[in-house]
């Protein structure tokens, strides 16, 4: 199983590129942690659209700013 893990903040414009780049790999065997750093665009509506059609991704959010190296602190741990 391999983890990939994707913060994000404020990204509409770009999230759904990033999440069908995955989505494409040929590999099957991932799961995707998208970790939401209070987005206030509809970044967090994009991610759990996705989260919904496939089981392999996983969203949090807490709805609060704590910028980059929280984030991936954070991935690391739920992964």
């Amino acid at each position: 199983m391999i983890s990939i893990g994707i913060p994000f903040y404020n990204a509409q414009q770009y999230l759904g590129y990033a999440i069908g780049s995955v989505l494409s790999q040929t590999y099957e065997n991932w799961e995707l942690i998208l970790v939401n750093d209070g987005s206030t665009d509809n970044s967090l509506n994009i991610a759990n659209m996705y989260a919904e059609k496939d089981s392999r991704i996983r969203v949090i959010s807490d709805g609060r700013n704590k910028k980059l190296p929280y984030r991936l602190n954070q991935l690391i741990e739920e992964s």
